[in-house]
């Protein structure tokens, strides 16, 4: 039968795509150490060094903060209405 997936923590994978970048090992090395497939790491290493401009980036992206207004917008609306309906309420006794 077929084996089982390993689902392996965020903390592992960036530990062994460091090591991978490091460079003083190999990538045989680096998978017989951490006992996973040389091919993974290589993955994990390509996607640590895809994604850590946005570790470091302090500007949002425009879609991103035309959605955080929206949201505070509709929560503000949201709350109007809950104070509207609850003085109607009071005002007819219910």
């Amino acid at each position: 039968m077929g084996s089982t997936r390993e689902n392996y923590p965020a903390s592992f994978k960036v530990k062994v795509a460091l090591a991978a970048l490091k460079g003083d090992k190999t990538q045989a090395q680096l998978a017989s150490e951490f006992g996973v497939h040389s091919n993974q790491i290589l993955q994990w290493k390509k996607r640590l060094v895809s994604e850590a401009a946005a570790i470091f980036s302090s500007r949002r992206s425009k879609a991103e903060r035309d959605a955080e207004d929206l949201q505070a917008e509709l929560y503000r609306q949201i709350g109007q209405l809950k104070v509207e309906r609850d003085f109607l309420d009071n005002a007819l006794g219910r």
